[in-house]
């Protein structure tokens, strides 16, 4: 049976809702939302294999409200939170968080308010799938609030793999925007934990999507709270094995996380230049992120003085 691309649902989807209104029969919106859902940390679709950034950014928000309107009907369905968790993971990634970055330093209020926009998002997002896991595994969302990770972790299963990877990608996505969110600070190592997990159900899990996220944790992340500049540079060097030189981000995550903190402007520039060497169009399934990545790459080098305050050594 062919696959429905993931806009055409959607669109048929509003005319449902269009036309019944709050009627909508139960099972025919879990059978939308298991195609909703999609896979994993780097499954193509008809978002991520997009080549024109804009065109998904104009189409995710009415996306996502109508993901919401479907859990209005069926807020019980775990393969639908987890749809819905993952887009809006995407959108505020991608179009809030992202943009906020690249502001000029002079638009400190526009910058603050729209990386608060992005923690609120990422923030819904990990609500709906931690929601999901606890519709799976019950009981695993008090044993996280217990600070039983390790309880929470003996309930789960393999299958849980991309439920995991959603939770921990908005939680750490959400801890990045507001570090000092005693919330997030104190539990941070919660979605580390996660994440580790799903490594060892799916080491390849996504291509590397895991070690990704890491690299930018650890290289970041204060030697108390776990940081490393080894651990980055060990999770960099697997997911360049994993992904096969096929995403832009490992390198992104490297050069801001510890190139900067190093302040080594020549690393910063070699791994830049080996993203925007990333021929975008090779790997279809990359597509979107690599384009967007390497939007932030170029952005990166022309702003490389905002980052060292020598380039004495960059020669």
């Amino acid at each position: 049976m062919k696959k429905v691309p993931t806009l055409l649902v959607v669109a048929l989807c509003g005319t449902v809702l269009a036309v019944s209104g709050c009627s909508i029969n139960r099972l025919a919106v879990r059978a939308v939302a298991g195609m909703l859902s999609g896979g994993g940390g780097g499954g193509g679709d008809a978002f991520t294999t997009e080549d024109d950034p804009e065109l998904v950014g104009d189409a995710l928000p009415f996306a996502m409200k109508l993901y919401e309107s479907l859990l209005a009907a069926d807020p019980e369905n775990p393969e639908l939170l987890l749809a819905t968790g993952r887009i809006f993971v995407m959108y505020a990634n991608a179009y809030v968080q992202t943009p906020a970055d690249m502001l000029e330093l002079s638009q400190v209020e526009l910058q603050a308010a729209m990386r608060a926009r992005a923690k609120r998002l990422f923030l819904r997002a990990r609500g709906y799938v931690l929601k999901a896991l606890e519709l799976r595994r019950p009981g695993f969302r008090g044993d996280l609030a217990a600070g039983k990770v390790a309880a929470a972790v003996a309930r789960l299963k393999s299958d849980d793999a991309d439920y995991l990877y959603w939770a921990s990608a908005a939680w750490l996505s959400a801890f990045s925007i507001d570090p000092f969110d005693m919330e997030l600070l104190v539990t941070v190592l919660q979605p580390v934990a996660l994440l580790a997990q799903v490594n060892v159900w799916d080491p390849a899990y996504g291509g590397g999507s895991v070690h990704d996220i890491l690299i930018s944790f650890y290289g970041s992340a204060a030697a108390d709270m776990g940081g490393s500049e080894a651990k980055a540079r060990a999770e960099f060097k697997r997911s360049l094995e994993l992904s096969k030189g096929a995403k832009v981000g490992p390198y992104l995550a490297l050069a801001t996380a510890v190139s900067v903190k190093n302040q080594d402007a020549k690393e910063f520039r070699d791994l830049v230049g080996k993203a925007l060497a990333i021929d975008a169009d090779a790997f279809p399934p990359n597509r979107l992120e690599n384009t967007l990545a390497q939007r932030r790459a170029r952005w990166l080098l022309a702003h490389i003085g905002d980052f060292f305050l020598s380039e004495g050594g960059d020669e």
